[in-house]
């Protein structure tokens, strides 16, 4: 059955977020609808010189509690959830008239609970009790009543009115975003709650885990071109990602740009933004990473490591990229897409001459301490605290021999590596740039060798290299490949059964070997 629209004679406006409001308020008023407002909301109404009815007049019973109490009550709920023709008797019968539109938004908890040192008492505070009561009633009895809890829908909210209101389709939609709203946000209240008080990291996740996420972009297909995919974000997604970034050029982003770019990011965010770096990545891997006085250095260097896989790469900065350097990249290769916090002019105009290179500006990165980490399995989640790289300060030289200060600063740099390099990760490093990744073997030691292939395909040499593992050695056969290609130093998180054997192979060969107690398994 198809209803006609209700017209909109009577509107209830509460909300936190006040963006178009008034300009709301005014296409309603010029229509002659009543409008019941509260508090803050009432109050900038009013003092655009708009009429407003205040519900404490309507319920006849003031704001108490400092505002805790203001809509609970039936002359409000009533209005929102009486059926149109089935329930007009009880309504006259106690006096309350039909709410037909409610536009609200909620106190701000999931931005209150992101602020640093938040107190409890003020995200308790910020948690909105009768908003989700009276969203839940409007979008229940949506045959009857629009409920509208986005800004962005109020232009087309004001596109109806002539007709007298939203029609059927349009109820139904916004009752379901306003559903998912009152979704995310106990979602979001229920984690905090569960959350470990005083711990930094959640130790004990939730017993039931409830998430909501905003399609940013639907895509042409997947991984493969059989399967559909989109794109989505976390609601208050950190600023740095590519949840926020903006694209300046290109093609839209398709699935695998998102997920390579993601690995791109991820790693050249974890140097230091004051010096240079650069990461190129293909299939989720990074095949070429350095950090470098200058942003050239730092891209010839990653190249370099492996020119054949960064064909049609994604490639990443920490800083802003200039015109020479986007004319050096279009030179010298095809590139997918270029990620950093932001572009010079000069560069967006060069990239013009590549219409197809999609270019992304993230902006400056912001922490994600309380990320989580997300893998689909068939029927369930894992979910996981996202790896970090943990402190210099529980290192441990387990060798005779101990690294230099530059040997130390390169095992740093290869260990950085690692962390986002598909396991069995091994990496090969001098200078602070990458000379050969060996990723994703089913063997530790096959790793080893692929990096030294890589590396010599490269017409680069080991010799004098470090080498870093994402795991331990659970056989000394990989220190002695690694000795046989020239390696000066390794580092390794150490906790083998075999730890005293693949530590006197080390010592055998003249090998300072690091262990940093932390393993970075990446599958």
């Amino acid at each position: 059955m198809t209803l006609a629209p209700t017209v909109v004679r009577r509107a209830l406006l509460s909300v936190s977020d006040k963006t178009g409001i008034v300009d709301l308020a005014r296409e309603l008023a010029a229509r002659d609808i009543q409008i019941l407002s509260t508090g803050g909301t009432a109050r900038t109404i009013r003092e655009a010189g708009l009429p407003v009815t205040d519900v404490s007049e309507v319920t006849g019973f003031p704001e108490i509690m400092d505002g805790r109490v203001k809509t609970l009550h039936p002359k409000i709920h009533g209005g929102i959830l009486g059926r149109r023709g089935q329930d007009d008797a009880v309504m006259a019968e106690h006096g309350i008239t039909g709410i037909d539109l409610v536009v609200l938004n909620l106190y701000p908890f999931e931005q209150t609970i992101a602020r640093p040192g938040v107190s409890d008492v003020d995200a308790i505070e910020n948690i909105d009790i009768g908003g989700p009561a009276m969203l839940r009633a409007a979008a229940k009895n949506h045959a009857h009543v629009t409920v509208v809890v986005d800004p962005a829908d109020y232009a087309a909210l004001i596109e109806s009115l002539p007709a007298g209101g939203p029609d059927q389709a349009m109820r139904r939609a916004l009752a379901a975003k306003a559903f998912a709203l009152t979704a995310r946000y106990d979602g979001a209240i229920a984690g905090y709650l569960t959350r470990d008080a005083g711990d930094d990291a959640q130790t004990e996740l939730p017993s039931t885990l409830t998430l909501q996420f905003e399609r940013v972009q639907p895509m042409r297909y997947g991984e493969n071109p059989h399967q559909f995919a989109a794109f989505y974000r976390e609601r208050h997604a950190p600023g740095g990602t590519l949840a926020t970034a903006k694209q300046l050029q290109g093609k839209p982003l398709s699935f695998n740009n998102v997920a390579d770019c993601d690995a791109a990011v991820a790693c050249v965010q974890a140097f230091d933004s004051a010096t240079p770096a650069c990461v190129i990545v293909k299939h989720a891997n990074p095949c070429g990473v350095a950090v470098a006085g200058t942003q050239a250095d730092a891209y010839e260097a990653a190249y370099a490591t492996d020119s054949t896989s960064a064909f049609g790469g994604i490639i990443a900065f920490n800083q802003t990229v200039d015109a020479p350097m986007i004319e050096t990249i279009l030179d010298r290769q095809f590139v997918e897409v270029i990620a950093a916090p932001g572009f010079t002019a000069a560069a967006v105009d060069v990239l013009t001459r590549k219409k197809n290179v999609r270019a992304l500006a993230l902006g400056e990165a912001a922490p994600q301490a309380a990320a989580m980490d997300y893998k689909r399995v068939a029927g369930g989640l894992l979910v996981q605290s996202l790896d970090s790289a943990g402190s210099q300060t529980d290192w441990s030289v387990a060798t005779d021999l101990q690294p230099d200060a530059d040997t130390f600063r390169d095992l740093g740099f290869a260990w950085t590596v690692a962390r986002f390099v598909k396991s069995n990760a091994i990496v090969y490093a001098r200078g602070a740039r990458t000379i050969g990744i060996g990723a994703g073997q089913m063997s530790r030691v096959d790793s080893a060798r692929l990096g030294v292939d890589k590396a010599a395909r490269a017409e680069l040499t080991v010799q004098g290299a470090v080498m870093a593992s994402d795991a331990f050695f659970p056989f000394r056969d990989s220190i002695d490949a690694a000795a046989a290609a020239g390696v000066q130093a390794i580092i390794q998180p150490g906790g083998s059964i075999r730890d005293d054997e693949v530590i006197g192979a080390a010592n055998e060969h003249g090998i300072a070997m690091v262990l940093t107690g932390r393993r970075h398994f990446r599958h």
